[in-house]
C-alpha cells in the first residue's frame, strides 16, 4: 500500500507512543513509524502489554499496529525513509555541570539532531515534541545544517499538552493544538503541513499557530500557571487546619469565581509527574540566565511549596502517631503521582515512602497499576517495605494508613472491614481528600485530612 505521508517519531515514550498511536488512527491514509533506542520497550510496544498504562490506548494500537503504525528500533533506516520526524526524547533536569538540578539535559535532544543530519537524505520536517527551553530550535537548525549538504530541515515546534490518565481523550478531542514555525516562506509552508495532519480529526479553530518561540514558551508557561495553582491552594491547608476553615469549602467558593475558575484547586499531598517540576526549574533557570531573578524567585517559589507540603504531610504523621513512628506499620495506599497511570516519576509517594524509611517504618505499598514502578524508584530501600497489590491485605495490621493517589477505588473500599484488621488505634491521612471522614471517624479511625480540622478519639 502507497501512503500519502511518512511520519517518524523519535521516542517511544509517553508522549511519542500515544501520539503517534493517535496519529495513525486517525489518519489512515498515513504511516507511522516509532523508533526508540531501548529494544526492551519497542518490545512492549509490539506485545499485548504496552510499556504504558492509558485509559484506551490499547484499543487504538491494536485497530493500527501492523497497517499503518509501526513500532522499531531501526533508527537509521526509519530517518531515511520519513519526510516529517517528530523528536520526542527525554529531556531531563541536569544532574551535573553548570546548571545541575534545574536546567534541561539536552545531551539527548542533540544526539538525536545530530543522527538526523548524518542519515537524511532528502528534506524534513523536523517537529519539536519534547518540552524545550526557549531558542532551541535555532541550536537545532545549526546543527542540522551545519554540513552544508544542500538538505533543507524545516524546524517546527508542536508542544503536547496531554494529561496522564486522560492522554487518549485529550489527543482526540484536543483543547487546543499549538504549531509554532519560523515565519518564512519554508517555515510556513512546513508549519502547513502540520496543521494538515491535525486538521483530519481537530476542528480548525482549535489548531493554533504562532512563531516558533511563543510555541517553545507556551508549554512551559502553561505547566508552570498549572502548578502554581496547586501550590497556591495547597498553601492554605496549614492555615485551613490551624484554624478549622475546610480547604474544599474555600476552593468551592473562590473556583465559584469565573475570573478564577475551578479547576487544579484541590488541594493534597502535591504534584507530581514528569513535568511540572521540571519545566518550572528550567524556567527558572532560562529567567537566571538572563538576569531576571525576581521573575525566577517567583516561579522558584511554587516548587518550594510543593516540597514544603510533601514533608508536612509526613510530619503531621509523626506528630499525630504520639512523636514516633519507628517499628510502627504503615501502608500507603497508592504510588501513581496521579489516578489513572502507572507513572511514578516525581510521584509524591516516592518522597513520602523514603522519609517514612528514615523514621524506621515498616512500610506496605499498594496501587493498583504503578508497584512495578515503585519497587524501581526504591531501589536499595527494600529493606521494610512489602509491596501488596489487594488494599485489604495491605492494610491488615497496619497502624495507619496514608492515601496518596486519587484512585476511585479507593473511595469504594469496604473500611469497615479494613479498621477491624487494623492495629489499634487506627490512623488514616487522606493525602487527597478523596475519602469520607465523618463516616471514617463514626467507624474509629483517627482521621486526619488535607486542610481540614482533624478527627480524632483522643
Amino acid at each position: 500500500m502507497k501512503f500519502e505521508k511518512n511520519i517518524l517519531c523519535i521516542g517511544a515514550g509517553y508522549v511519542g507512543g500515544p501520539t503517534m498511536a493517535m496519529i495513525a488512527y486517525k489518519c489512515p491514509q498515513y504511516k507511522v513509524t516509532v523508533v526508540d533506542i531501548n529494544p526492551e520497550r519497542i518490545a512492549q510496544w509490539n506485545s499485548s502489554t504496552l510499556p504504558i498504562y492509558e485509559p484506551g490506548l490499547d484499543e487504538i494500537v491494536k485497530v493500527t499496529r501492523g497497517k499503518n503504525l509501526f513500532f522499531s528500533t531501526d533508527i537509521e533506516k526509519a530517518i531515511r525513509e520519513n519526510e516529517i520526524i517528530f523528536v520526542s526524547v527525554n529531556t531531563p533536569t541536569k544532574s551535573f555541570g553548570a546548571g545541575a538540578g534545574m536546567a534541561a539535559d539536552l545531551q539527548y535532544w542533540e544526539k538525536t539532531a545530530r543522527q538526523i543530519r548524518e542519515h537524511s537524505t532528502s528534506h524534513k520536517i523536523i517537529v519539536e515534541k519534547s518540552t524545550f527551553p526557549v531558542k532551541t530550535a535555532f541550536a537545532m537548525e545549526r546543527i542540522l545544517t551545519s554540513t552544508h549538504n544542500g538538505i533543507i530541515f524545516d524546524v517546527v515546534s508542536n508542544p503536547e499538552f496531554l494529561a496522564e490518565g486522560t492522554a487518549v481523550k485529550d489527543l482526540e478531542n484536543p483543547d487546543r493544538v499549538l504549531i509554532g514555525s519560523r515565519e518564512t516562506v519554508s517555515g510556513l509552508k512546513a508549519r502547513d503541513e502540520l496543521v494538515e495532519i491535525f486538521a483530519k480529526w481537530v476542528p480548525r479553530d482549535r489548531i493554533i499557530t504562532s512563531n516558533i518561540w511563543s510555541s517553545e514558551l507556551s508549554k512551559l508557561v502553561a505547566n508552570a500557571f498549572l502548578a502554581q495553582r496547586v501550590s497556591s491552594i495547597n498553601s492554605f491547608t496549614p492555615l485551613c487546619e490551624k484554624s478549622d476553615a475546610d480547604i474544599k469549602e474555600v476552593a468551592r467558593a473562590v473556583g465559584m469565581d469565573p475570573r478564577v475558575g475551578d479547576k487544579f484547586l484541590n488541594a493534597g499531598i502535591g504534584f507530581g509527574g514528569s513535568c511540572f517540576k521540571k519545566d518550572i526549574l528550567s524556567l527558572v533557570y532560562m529567567c537566571r540566565q538572563y538576569g531576571l531573578d525576581e521573575v525566577a524567585d517567583y516561579w522558584e517559589a511554587v516548587v518550594k511549596i510543593n516540597e514544603y507540603q510533601k514533608e508536612r504531610f509526613v510530619l503531621n504523621m509523626l506528630h499525630a502517631m504520639f512523636n514516633t513512628l519507628a517499628g510502627k506499620k504503615v501502608c500507603l495506599f497508592g504510588f501513581a503521582f496521579k489516578a489513572n497511570t502507572g507513572d511514578t516519576r516525581e510521584s509524591p509517594a516516592i518522597f513520602v515512602a523514603r522519609r517514612l524509611l528514615e523514621e524506621k517504618v515498616n512500610l506496605v505499598i499498594t496501587d493498583p497499576k504503578a508497584l512495578n514502578n515503585a519497587k524501581n524508584d526504591l531501589k536499595g530501600f527494600e529493606t521494610g517495605i512489602t509491596f501488596i497489590e489487594d488494599p485489604y491485605k495491605a492494610a491488615s495490621g497496619c497502624d495507619a494508613i496514608a492515601v496518596v493517589t486519587e484512585w476511585d477505588m479507593y473511595a469504594g473500599l469496604d473500611f469497615e472491614k479494613i479498621y477491624d484488621s487494623m492495629a489499634k488505634p487506627a490512623f488514616i491521612f487522606d493525602g487527597r481528600n478523596i475519602l469520607d471522614h465523618k463516616k471514617l471517624y463514626e467507624t474509629g479511625f483517627n482521621v486526619f485530612p488535607t486542610g481540614k480540622p482533624a478527627l480524632t478519639h483522643f
